[in-house]
């Protein structure tokens, strides 16, 4: 069954591997919108028609969406840093909810049938309750990032009540892997991958005792393209390990993997993070027939591999 997709942030870590995954299965037509802010242009498979779009310019968004007229949407494009939104609330709410809706209001007027979103399985929740908790735990969101993704939750059930536009929310737990940008401010195995490999030593902040659930990348993928065909409607579903990992624990592991022996450094912790994050994909087995596959000792050696011949061949 071929469709005409549109991919924004489809230059980003987990869009342009999504992206590869889409033209490999042949699932139809392909445009890319990004606006580069940290994407990458040679990331984008050269089978994508791409653009360079500012979400937030929504005449060049309805321009692109009347050229492309895509039924399905994948939204990865996104101010992604948690810290960043705890500093500039408004600078996250221009990007994440404002260039989301002007998204939308080109998808509603140009034959979108379905949007399936890249949400946050660990900001959306706040400080847990339950772990893993599952879709019917409290959304307290203790960031601006949460709390927009929340609320672009809301307006997508909006658009479905109002214009019919089908949709899902994919509630990423801490997703790693290749393609991962280890100088940027998410991500903290790239990061580490990234210190590891200069020869610094890595900073954990805090007392490092806080816990997240990673995620490999390509099982991320996967559960996008189980969303792509399956019948799932409305819904906001975990997609995650179950497995809770404290980050000093996370260092140790990687540290054996690169064959580190510098121990980490402690800092300040940092304002607005979660002390514990773990999400139960129990309801993406029922509804996508999607489980995680890949372990983290097996994740993360892949992906120093990955950043080590990145690192050999100068890129």
């Amino acid at each position: 069954m071929s469709m005409s997709i549109l991919v924004t942030g489809g230059a980003g870590f987990i869009g342009s591997s999504t992206v590869d995954a889409l033209v490999n299965v042949d699932a139809g037509p392909i445009a890319v919108l990004d606006q580069l802010s940290s994407g990458k242009r040679e990331q984008v498979n050269p089978k994508a028609r791409f653009y360079q779009v500012n979400l937030c310019d929504a005449a060049a968004v309805r321009e692109v969406l009347a050229r492309e007229r895509p039924e399905i949407i994948y939204h990865f494009a996104a101010q992604m840093d948690v810290r960043r939104s705890v500093a500039d609330p408004a600078f996250d709410a221009n990007v994440n909810l404002v260039g989301f809706l002007n998204l939308m209001e080109a998808a509603r007027q140009h034959g979108v049938r379905r949007c399936i979103f890249s949400s946050t399985g660990g900001a959306i929740y706040g400080e847990q309750e339950t772990f893993p908790c599952d879709e019917d735990h409290p959304c307290r969101p203790v960031s601006p990032y949460g709390i927009a993704k929340l609320a672009t939750e809301k307006y997508l059930f909006f658009y479905r009540a109002q214009y019919g536009i089908d949709y899902l929310a994919l509630r990423y737990a801490n997703v790693y892997g290749p393609r991962q940008d280890p100088h940027g401010e998410a991500g903290v195995v790239a990061i580490f991958c990234g210190r590891m490999l200069e020869g610094q030593r890595c900073t954990i902040f805090g007392d490092g005792k806080q816990t997240r659930d990673y995620t490999y990348v390509g099982d991320v993928v996967r559960a996008n393209l189980y969303a792509l065909t399956s019948k799932a409607s409305g819904l906001a579903l975990n997609i995650g390990t179950g497995r809770e990992t404290g980050v000093n624990g996370l260092y140790s592991a990687l540290a054996q993997v690169a064959g580190e022996i510098q121990p980490a450094q402690h800092a300040e912790a940092r304002p607005g993070e979660q002390l514990r994050s773990v999400i139960s994909p129990r309801r993406a087995a029922a509804e996508l027939g999607w489980k995680p596959e890949v372990e983290l000792a097996e994740g993360l050696d892949r992906t120093f591999s990955y950043f080590r011949d990145a690192r050999a061949r100068g890129r």
